[in-house]
């Protein structure tokens, strides 16, 4: 049936009955058992919140992964007060971002990793989705004399003055969401910032998986600050500009952080990242300790098979995962091939003289550490490892002595380390996430967790819940971009990459950090914006924002700097106030103090107490630190030790809040878990999570099997379309540049034809922008999922025929001309019009609804949440009163006791 808003409302609704009397029954045994303590799903709003949303991921990966894309990217109209502007950037734009990958990645790992310069630049949209967001009020007054001005481009105008910019990209595991799922939020971060959001909509795995993402990202980065000829904006400056993005798009901000930083190009002023997805190998052990307590699938986003996903339909022979074939495992940098063969291992066991007698995993690490340097040769690199040792040691602090034996199990295919030494190694035959393909998981764009440094970066604001699976990665990310001589990368990456070598020298100035733990809230806890935790998340996240933007003293921390501002009446509860009178008598920018302050929310009074509470503290714990002129401070505090600050400034912030908004200091460093693992255990594939996601996999593959079979041959079928068509395109004139004479093309008629560029937009154009098409990667090898290059996707088979009918790059010297047979057959293809472009796949372009727009299931959710924030609001305001009375009792009695 798809995923749709009758079926989500079909799967959901038992769930919400269930979670009602769960609910009941669960405080009813707290109070039993004299429990006390309070935790976020003690409050029904937000039990039956997170069970909705983790239903409606299960939900979504029980279908194909395009039925999920679709409902995600289905345009969703923006309410009455927000003032939203459509915008395409043009390709020219997309060019430049690509020139600054491809010097970044450099020849040998386009080839070798990433599987060629071409692949990833090409795209059936011709340009980039996005869109400004802003606040109908927030609009300048002022009147726009261009004539004949559309009004998206007339609504631009007048957001120009806002001088803060939000780059947004949002979350979705790497695979769904769009602008569309986070409107509502980014409206309120426009409204909370008092400034303008830019979000964009980049195309997303597995059919434009890893570095297409990226690229679409800085894309529109580049955008913002070098604008092309036409656009209506001016450019922004970096200084002026904030990088946010939840889960999937926090990876997508660091990663594109990282790429300006080593090249040199102007960064943002700071960055937010919630719940930032940053080690997709699941190295870390909250993967698998907090998977109750989170919305996450326990064995990851899996899917109804459908022609494009999963690639392997049928499991390899002997299992997705099984036990390794060869011993020991081959060098790091065996990457020639994204998908090794058979052949290519066998070559790799002879010239490396190996005993194919397959071992345990210990007697193998115990080979390769025996091993003379002679034999273990990188040919990625084409020196010894000896050598390359030798000098990564030179520039990078020395790592723990069992490093060198682990960091050797980066083995292309990879393997998996096992918990008992003794156990002969697994192997994973199949590609787990989505996003990219395993052998790609450990490189330092795909998980930045594993970045030579994540020093000299802007200041980071870096929210984690701590009931989400993705914790210890996020807690460990913000300790390494603050201190990166304390945790150094692994050293086989720094070994094996010239650039993360380099960088980790290069890049030693701490970044400066501000990380909170929510107390018992999940995966992207803004979500849940009707909650405490989320609405003093939201008002620190604009809190921050301002702050990092308009400060010119270079200290990220604005709690150290100035109370918190009065502007933060732009609240919720101003929200629901503007929903509920006419548009003109809502409240503007020139209101009273004394008016805004009545409608200040409890998250903004929350933040303003909490901000107080912080900055004096850590006011006070400067002084002490100055006075006694001591290198040692108070553990426990929220800077825990000296090493925190640095000439005099503070390095780095750790906080936990609870389900209020109350904060408190963290526990001290050595108290982590996650702070204590070894560098050389970080971004590796472990056995627990391999084998959870495997027994996932095999029960998808029982449920799904006759699906799998009837999927084979529809990619059959598609495969037979593709060529046809192709022929078709021959006899119709089409060819290449460098192509004489193709047999079955027909001789252009007539010059027109030739390099078109025709005034009607159904007859095609060569566009000069466009840089490679789907026929231009022959010598390329592309991750499996790819559709730049596949035949067998009915969205493959979309951009594929928009490339030569319709959008054309330069590499083309005609676009034909369809036949009138083939306006025939389109009658009996809902998915064909002959007089159209063919819609693009559903991971790039916005998806019209077929429903009365205010019922589609992303505008529902927004409803149900707006009650539930109004709810909620009552109770805060209750306990804020309670807190109050409960304070101000104490005070009378400390002020008794001192009189007595």
């Amino acid at each position: 049936m798809g995923v749709s808003t009758f079926s989500a409302a079909v799967h959901i609704t038992p769930v919400v009955i269930e979670t009602f009397f769960k609910h009941g029954k669960r405080r009813a045994q707290k109070f039993k058992d004299s429990i006390e303590e309070e935790e976020a799903r003690d409050d029904i709003l937000f039990d039956e919140a997170f069970n909705i949303v983790k239903a409606f991921i299960e939900l979504g990966i029980r279908n194909t992964i395009e039925s999920l894309q679709s409902f995600t990217n289905t345009h969703v109209a923006a309410p009455y007060w927000a003032a939203v502007a459509p915008i395409r950037i043009p390709l020219s734009v997309c060019n430049d971002a690509a020139d600054i990958l491809i010097e970044w990645f450099g020849p040998e790992e386009l080839k070798h990793v990433v599987g060629g310069e071409r692949w990833w630049q090409v795209r059936g949209l011709d340009g980039l989705d996005a869109e400004w967001i802003t606040e109908k009020e927030y609009l300048s007054d002022s009147q726009v004399t261009v004539e004949n001005l559309p009004q998206q481009d007339q609504t631009i105008l007048q957001m120009e003055y806002l001088e803060t910019v939000m780059l947004y990209v949002h979350g979705g595991g790497f695979s769904w969401g769009s602008i569309n799922t986070h409107r509502y939020q980014l409206i309120r971060y426009a409204r909370k910032i008092r400034g303008r959001v830019f979000a964009v909509n980049y195309r997303k795995a597995p059919q434009y998986p890893w570095p297409c993402p990226l690229h679409d990202v800085l894309t529109a980065y580049l955008y913002l600050i070098r604008p092309p000829p036409g656009a209506r904006h001016k450019a922004v400056p970096p200084s002026k500009i904030v990088f946010a993005g939840d889960s999937a798009g926090g990876n997508l901000c660091l990663t594109t952080l990282t790429v300006l930083r080593d090249l040199g190009i102007p960064m943002p002023s700071g960055a937010i990242l919630i719940s930032p997805w940053v080690d997709l190998t699941h190295s870390f052990a909250s993967v698998m300790t907090n998977t109750e307590t989170d919305i996450i699938p326990a064995h990851g986003f899996l899917a109804k098979p459908s022609t494009l996903w999963p690639v392997d339909l049928i499991p390899p022979e002997g299992g997705r995962v099984g036990p390794t074939h060869s011993s020991p495992p081959p060098d790091p940098g065996h990457a020639d091939t994204l998908l090794p063969t058979q052949e290519r291992i066998q070559k790799d066991q002879a010239e490396d003289n190996v005993d194919p007698i397959v071992q345990s995993q210990e007697s193998m690490l115990e080979q390769d550490k025996g091993s003379s340097p002679s034999t273990l040769t990188s040919q990625a690199s084409g020196k010894s490892k000896a050598v390359d040792a030798e000098e990564s040691t030179e520039a990078t602090p020395k790592q723990p002595a069992d490093d060198h034996d682990i960091d050797l199990w980066e083995p292309k295919p990879p393997k998996v380390l096992m918990e008992d030494p003794d156990a002969v190694p697994l192997e994973l035959r199949s590609q787990i996430q989505q996003y990219a393909t395993t052998e790609q998981l450990t490189h330092p764009l795909v998980s930045p967790i594993v970045q030579g440094s994540l020093g000299g970066l802007p200041p980071l604001y870096i929210i984690a819940g701590d009931g989400e699976v993705l914790r210890d990665e996020i807690i460990h990310l913000a300790h390494r971009a603050a201190h990166p001589a304390e945790y150094p990368a692994r050293s086989g990456v720094l070994r094996d990459g010239n650039r993360q070598k380099a960088n980790a020298a290069k890049f030693t100035t701490p970044t400066k950090v501000h990380l909170q733990v929510f107390d018992s809230m999940c995966h992207v806890l803004t979500v849940f914006s009707f909650t405490q935790s989320a609405k003093f998340a939201y008002r620190s996240i604009a809190e921050f924002t301002k702050h990092i933007v308009n400060n010119e003293t270079g200290e990220p921390f604005p709690e150290l700097q100035r109370p918190p501002s009065r502007a933060s009446v732009d609240s919720e509860a101003l929200d629901e106030h503007k929903k509920k009178r006419p548009f003109f008598k809502r409240l503007t920018n020139k209101t009273p103090p004394s008016e805004a302050l009545r409608h200040q929310s409890t998250g903004v009074r929350l933040y303003n107490q909490e901000a107080a509470v912080v900055a004096d503290q850590l006011r006070t714990l400067a002084q002490e630190e100055s006075s006694s002129q001591s290198s040692n401070v108070l553990q426990g505090d929220r800077l825990e030790t000296s090493n925190d600050r640095k000439d005099g400034a503070f390095i780095m912030i750790r906080e936990r809040v609870d389900i209020h908004g109350v904060t408190r200091d963290m526990e001290p460093r050595e108290e982590l878990p996650c702070l204590q693992i070894s560098p050389s255990q970080i971004g590796l594939i472990k056995e627990a999570p391999a084998v959870r996601w495997n027994k996932g996999q095999e029960q998808w593959d029982r449920v799904f099997a006759k699906e799998a079979q009837r999927v084979l041959k529809r990619r059959q079928r598609i495969e037979r379309k593709a060529e046809e068509m192709l022929r078709n395109a021959r006899e119709q004139g089409f060819y290449r540049v460098g192509e004489e004479d193709v047999p079955g093309r027909a001789k252009a008629q007539n010059a027109s034809t030739e390099r078109s560029t025709a005034e009607n937009p159904k007859d095609g154009t060569i566009q000069e922008g466009r840089r490679w098409g789907p026929l231009d990667l022959d010598d390329e090898r592309p991750p499996p999922s790819a559709i730049a290059k596949r035949r067998d996707t009915t969205e493959a088979l979309a951009l594929l025929k928009m490339a030569i009918y319709h959008s054309a790059p330069v590499t083309h010297r005609t676009v034909p001309k369809l036949k009138a047979i083939d306006a025939v057959k389109a009658a009996f293809d809902p998915h064909d019009d002959p007089m159209r472009p063919p819609k693009q796949s559903v991971s790039e372009q916005q998806v019209r609804s077929q429903i009365i727009p205010g019922m589609h299931g992303l505008r529902l959710w927004d409803a149900i949440l707006g009650y539930f924030m109004e709810e909620n609001s009552k109770r805060a305001a209750g306990y804020l009163k309670d807190r109050s009375d409960r304070a101000g009792a104490l005070e009378e009695r400390k002020a008794g006791k001192d009189a007595r």
